[in-house]
């Protein structure tokens, strides 16, 4: 139960983070906010009002999602000038793969004042559950349905040094990671599942062997794919190296060879300038 329920926060957006799995996970700062602002933005109202009535609340909400955000937006940023208002999501950090951005520029070009409230966030939990390197990621929320698109997006992110981080639902699972094992390689992942639930569990292996595993058997509930960053490239071999520099010093002097050769290789230019003074 939340004490003070009826203290007046001052008018401005309040980012609120709400629990992903756990109730208990709803910090008292945001518990707070909840029980003193004027209106809730909520993605779903039904969603919300379990998360209310567990802290023993009551509030207006008004619901604010992709299918009516452009026209609920400017109402929003009308009442900001005198009342407050907190923007939650289903579950997790509001803004993280959902459209409350525009609200938050639009709120800030209106020079309304904006809070944010941090908390619980799937993609950051699930990168802590999978034990792959969390010194980069890299998140992209859902990769697209569609093969082509899907293969295209992988395409463009499979030459970046991080780990890489989306978000999935069960019935595309196995899809998805067959995609991700053909367009990056057979890297190591981790597909993470009911975050802070009863059954939570995070399962690790390579992609082939992942996308094996859930090709036939969809899991349930909200899953984050974690996919370690690309591994070291292997040497050039020496012939090819070689040829390379052959065919750099028909065309230039040797310290420009090298430095093309260097450039295209990621080799020590010193040493190819010596390899290269060697076939003058």
């Amino acid at each position: 139960m939340i004490e003070n329920a009826d203290s007046k926060l001052t008018p401005g957006l309040y980012i609120v983070a709400t629990p992903i799995g756990n109730l208990s996970d709803l910090s008292p700062r945001a518990a707070s906010i909840l029980a003193g602002a004027d209106l809730i933005a909520v993605e779903d109202s039904r969603v919300t009002a379990k998360l209310l009535h567990h802290i023993g609340i009551k509030r207006r909400m008004i619901p604010y999602h992709d299918h009516n955000a452009d026209q609920v937006r400017p109402g929003l940023i009308a009442d900001l000038a005198h009342k407050s208002i907190a923007l939650v999501s289903d579950a997790g950090t509001p803004l993280i793969s959902d459209p409350g951005y525009k609200l938050v520029r639009d709120a800030r070009a209106a020079g309304h004042a904006i809070t944010t409230i941090p908390g619980p966030c799937a993609a950051v939990a699930a990168l802590t559950l999978a034990g792959l390197p969390t010194d980069r990621f890299f998140f992209l929320g859902f990769l697209p349905s569609k093969a082509k698109a899907r293969a295209d997006i992988i395409a463009e992110v499979a030459a970046i040094k991080a780990t890489l981080l989306f978000y999935e639902s069960g019935p595309r699972l196995g899809a998805a990671l067959a995609a991700l094992a053909e367009g990056l390689g057979d890297r190591d992942a981790a597909v993470t599942r009911e975050i802070s639930k009863t059954y939570e569990e995070a399962v690790t292996g390579t992609l082939s062997t992942l996308a094996a595993r859930y090709a036939d058997a969809p899991p349930r509930g909200e899953i984050v794919i974690v996919v370690g960053p690309p591994g070291e490239a292997a040497a050039p071999a020496e012939a090819d190296v070689d040829a390379l520099l052959v065919d750099a010093l028909a065309r230039l002097p040797a310290a420009k060879a090298a430095g093309e050769v260097a450039k295209a290789t990621g080799l020590n230019k010193r040493d190819l300038y010596a390899r290269a003074l060697a076939f003058k």
